[in-house]
């Protein structure tokens, strides 16, 4: 990654008069952390980094920052926000475009190729997190760490994300400008995940499930972390009528997971930050992904890679597949 070429980009969009801000990453405040920034001049822009720590989807703060009431006697700001995007991010984009919930001429897209970003639980297990801040870097097969002034080598299979061993799209689908080189896309591996659900029978699925949504603290770090998940009037959130009681127990957990599993029905771009944003470790990528799956293989949906595509539920086509329907 040319980061210097990034950072000079970065620092000439934002000082365009048409643009509010460009929101990025930058080194978090110890060990392997990362935190968004959002850049409003070029001297902001030295901060930007992009390495395989760099796992959150920024598109979330599209609509959940971009939106927000503007006081009274105010104008809103009309000038555009600049994002930085892998392909998985740029999917969310897509999408969120399909779906009218931002303008194309609200927003500068940068696009980065992306070789795959880490799963941080499996980075502190093999090297326990520390004070002192950590540096990663893509390298041939593999990653290469530096803490405490030593390097390490780490082979990709070890450390890397799920969502990106099973990652269709590494360079953005959509992009004003690119920074890199295109990654070649990797073959992909079987869907292990699914595919072990898909061959459990319906009581043993109904015992995992269970298992898994009975440890649900409604946090809605999921929902919060979803770039698809900006509903200004959330049906999980009535009061009147109330569809889901506040209580955390099984049932309303259940009830909870799957309404937020059949909205994503055909609009998930599969970039994995509910499961990754969950402090409950409830693998919500496998209910994702198998939505997915359906919606791809008997419709042949695939959510944000057309900007110019209708949203799912307005595809209709007679010749849909019937025979499921009872």
């Amino acid at each position: 990654m040319d980061l210097e070429k990034l950072r000079k980009t970065a620092a000439e969009i934002v000082s365009r008069d048409d643009v509010k801000y460009l929101i990025g990453w930058r080194p978090g405040s110890f060990g392997y952390r990362v935190s968004p920034c959002f850049v409003q001049d070029a001297a902001g822009a030295e901060e930007l980094i992009f390495s395989p720590l760099c796992a959150s989807n920024l598109a979330t703060y599209l609509t959940l920052v971009e939106k927000l009431p503007v006081p009274r006697g105010e104008e809103p700001d009309r000038r555009k926000v600049a994002l930085l995007v892998k392909g998985c991010d740029s999917r969310a984009v897509v999408q969120l475009l399909v779906e009218k919930g931002i303008e194309r001429e609200q927003v500068i897209l940068v696009g980065l190729p992306c070789r795959g970003v880490v799963d941080l639980n499996l980075l502190q297990q093999k090297y326990p997190e520390g004070l002192e801040k950590g540096e990663l870097s893509w390298q041939e097969g593999g990653f290469q760490l530096i803490r405490n002034g030593e390097t390490a080598t780490i082979p990709r299979e070890e450390i890397l994300a799920e969502k990106c061993r099973l990652c269709r799209y590494p360079n953005p689908v959509l992009s004003d400008v690119t920074i890199g080189d295109p990654v070649e896309p990797w073959e992909t591996e079987a869907d292990r995940g699914v595919e072990e659900l898909e061959q459990k029978s319906v009581e043993e699925r109904w015992d995992y499930w269970e298992e898994q949504f009975s440890k649900c603290i409604r946090c809605y770090s999921c929902r919060n972390a979803c770039p698809l998940c900006y509903c200004d009037d959330c049906i999980l959130d009535r009061l009147n009528p109330i569809w889901i009681n506040r209580a955390v127990n099984f049932s309303e957990n259940t009830a909870f997971h799957l309404a937020r599993a059949f909205h994503l029905g055909g609009r998930c771009a599969e970039c994995g930050e509910c499961e990754r944003a969950c402090p409950m470790n409830i693998p919500l990528g496998k209910l994702n992904r198998k939505l997915a799956k359906e919606v791809r293989e008997k419709y042949g949906y695939e959510a944000g890679v057309d900007p110019e595509a209708k949203p799912f539920l307005a595809s209709y086509n007679p010749n849909d597949p019937e025979e499921f329907i009872l």
